[in-house]
């Protein structure tokens, strides 16, 4: 089943009339995933390797998971499900936000498919807002203070993008206090 829809996701053209470049989703997933992580979309540099988090993003998003890349790119460990499986162009300050099909699309498809959902990591706004929907806090950083508020099914985590280094100085308690229960989290997950 997994197979046949991953492949149908990376056939998928939709948004293609939308779109500045050809489609080219990015999605990683099997039935047995243990740890879901769900972001935002691909990035230019993912979009033209394919490869889910394959930036300087997903380098510091490992060393938050504490694992290797071996263990993050086996879908019997992690499912990587972003909001929107393509890279949505450029915007003014960064890159556009994911394209809303996708969710509509996809979202409930590749969940139901997966056998064990019981450990889902929410990077970002977008699927903060989209999974958490009214609990959402007044911003991204106030969500992350509150982590705690959404276990045992969700964990959330600002973008580790380095374009969010600012944020990242600003809110210390994240680095001190969030992460090592996180990484704890993340090893009884895949234990």
């Amino acid at each position: 089943m997994n197979n046949n829809l991953i492949k149908e996701i990376q056939a998928c053209t939709y948004c293609s009339e939308v779109l500045s470049h050809e489609p080219r989703p990015v999605v990683s997933f099997s039935a047995s995933s243990k740890v879901l992580i769900i972001g935002q979309a691909p990035g230019l540099k993912v979009h033209k390797s394919g490869v889910p988090w394959d930036d300087a993003s997903g380098v510091r998003l490992r060393e938050w998971l504490g694992v290797s890349a071996e263990v993050f790119y086996n879908t019997n460990n992690f499912g990587i499900i972003p909001m929107g499986f393509c890279y949505p162009g450029k915007g003014k300050s960064g890159d556009l936000p994911p394209r809303p099909e996708c969710a509509k699309l996809w979202m409930n498809r590749v969940l139901n498919s997966i056998e064990k959902k019981s450990h889902i990591v929410l990077i970002g706004q977008y699927s903060q807002r989209y999974f958490l929907r009214k609990s959402t806090k007044k911003n991204l950083t106030e969500t992350v203070k509150n982590w705690e508020s959404y276990l045992p099914k969700y964990f959330v985590l600002p973008h580790p993008s380095p374009r969010n280094n600012i944020w990242l100085k600003k809110n210390d308690w994240f680095k001190e206090k969030t992460l090592p229960v996180f990484q704890r989290y993340i090893k009884k997950a895949l234990s």
